[in-house]
């Protein structure tokens, strides 16, 4: 059995300095009830931590992304069409304790 290739965190990255990407409407509704910016979502995207891959996405696989800013830990997950070449941000937000350790990383 084949396994599912990871999101490309190069690609990724290279197609966010492009500007080949949007916003879904959900991660910007998240993002003002929330008080994160794009900017800080961006900065998490292109330097934090992938702590979780979700190749079996649908349309197309995703990761899950800590970051920092202002010392409060961020979670961005987004999503790679390689084939197409374009990037999506689905979600952010404030990881709590009730579903991740003291690392922020780790699920409970």
């Amino acid at each position: 059995m084949a396994t599912e290739p990871s999101l490309d965190l190069a690609g990724l990255r290279r197609l966010l300095s492009e500007g080949r990407f949007e916003w879904s409407k959900h991660a910007l509704q998240r993002m003002a009830k929330r008080g994160i910016s794009q900017a800080d979502v961006l900065e998490v995207l292109r330097s934090g931590e992938r702590i979780e891959d979700y190749p079996q996405d649908k349309p197309y696989p995703s990761a899950l992304f800590l970051g920092w800013v202002a010392q409060q830990p961020i979670h961005v997950v987004a999503a790679l069409d390689a084939e197409h070449e374009w990037a999506y941000v689905i979600t952010t937000y404030e990881p709590g304790p009730h579903h991740f350790g003291p690392d922020y990383r780790t699920r409970r």
